[in-house]
């Protein structure tokens, strides 16, 4: 892994730029969610430079039609793509995924939690969890507690979060929106701050032996994410943020690409001085800014909600969800 500090990238830079020059031979990295988006091309630049990627997903025979490329940048790179199944929204899936990879005993370098699902109808988990915080958290936290003894010395673990856990703070009071009034936004911010909140957690458990953990926001990308979105919904965003943009004399919202939307997770796992990343809140290729609760931001902003990275918050969550999932992770 690279060990200098790189401060040329940014927003616009893609995973084959942060990458560059990169071998990645002998390493092995676990990417969830590879059926689709991000996890695809988080696969693809990863295998392309010669790493041993692990691909996990929920639909296996969709997952393997989605990674065709995969497999063929894996073999001219002189890595390997393999899949295994997992379904984030049951831990008897999650349970099982864990066993298998225990049971190869694949050690791994590199662990990017990818999957996920956004501002979903209100549901449930086959555990009877809150659909989003189920899935998005809850399912990782078991997942990656559960393989911690095959993360090698000097591995990281990187969650995708999102600008979107500026929604809401988490509830621990009221996790499955049991008393609360549902509504899909609140719900995506609770996870994804959760997803922060496990990193921050993670990273002061492991780092004495050489294992680091760090959130990412990918950045705004069309993506199989936003298949519950109402569209009207949509359009109001953007128009803030063009209205932000050109407050600030700047050009109209863009779009990344997939390439761009997955470069700072793989720059996070693989190329960002371990220190530099470790407990923090990572976007457009650089470590995030805490901004204050009372600042106006949208998705075009910068910075990470102060209560994402508080260890109080994060212990707590942690406590909580050991509670929720009945499993106890040793400190």
């Amino acid at each position: 892994m690279n060990t200098n500090t790189v401060d040329v990238f940014g927003a616009t830079s893609t995973t084959d730029e942060v990458l560059y020059g990169i071998n990645l031979q002998g390493k092995r990295i676990l990417v969830t969610g590879v059926s689709a988006g991000l996890g695809i091309e988080t696969a693809r630049s990863l295998a392309a430079h010669g790493g041993h990627v692990v691909g996990a997903a929920r639909d296996l025979k969709k997952a393997e039609a989605a990674t065709a490329q995969v497999s063929r940048d894996a073999a001219i790179a002189g890595g390997s793509f393999d899949l295994v199944a997992l379904d984030l929204a049951s831990l008897k899936s999650v349970r099982a995924c864990a066993d298998e990879l225990l049971e190869k005993g694949w050690f791994f370098d590199v662990v990017i939690a990818n999957a996920g699902v956004m501002a979903t109808p209100f549901g449930h988990t086959s555990d009877g969890f809150e659909t989003q915080f189920g899935t998005n958290h809850l399912g990782h936290f078991v997942l990656i507690n559960r393989i911690a003894p095959l993360l090698r010395k000097g591995s990281r673990v990187i969650n995708l979060s999102s600008a979107g856990h500026r929604f809401s703070n988490v509830d621990l009071d009221d996790p499955n929106f049991e008393r609360t009034p549902y509504e899909p936004f609140a719900a995506y911010g609770r996870s994804k701050t959760a997803n922060i909140l496990f990193a921050v957690a993670f990273d002061r458990r492991h780092r004495e032996r050489g294992v680091r953990a760090a959130a990412v926001h990918p950045g705004v990308i069309q993506t199989e994410l936003g298949r519950h979105m109402d569209p009207s919904r949509l359009d109001g965003m953007i128009k803030q943020m063009n209205d932000q943009l050109a407050a600030q004399g700047k050009g109209p919202f863009a779009w990344k690409t997939m390439p761009q939307g997955a470069a700072t997770s793989v720059w996070a796992g693989v190329v960002a001085p371990a220190g530099e990343i470790g407990g923090k809140y990572c976007e457009n290729c650089h470590v995030g800014e805490v901004v204050a609760e009372s600042a106006t931001i949208s998705g075009v902003s910068e910075g990470v909600r102060g209560y994402a990275l508080d260890s109080n918050n994060a212990e707590a969550l942690w406590k909580k969800s050991e509670e929720m999932v009945g499993e106890s992770f040793s400190r």
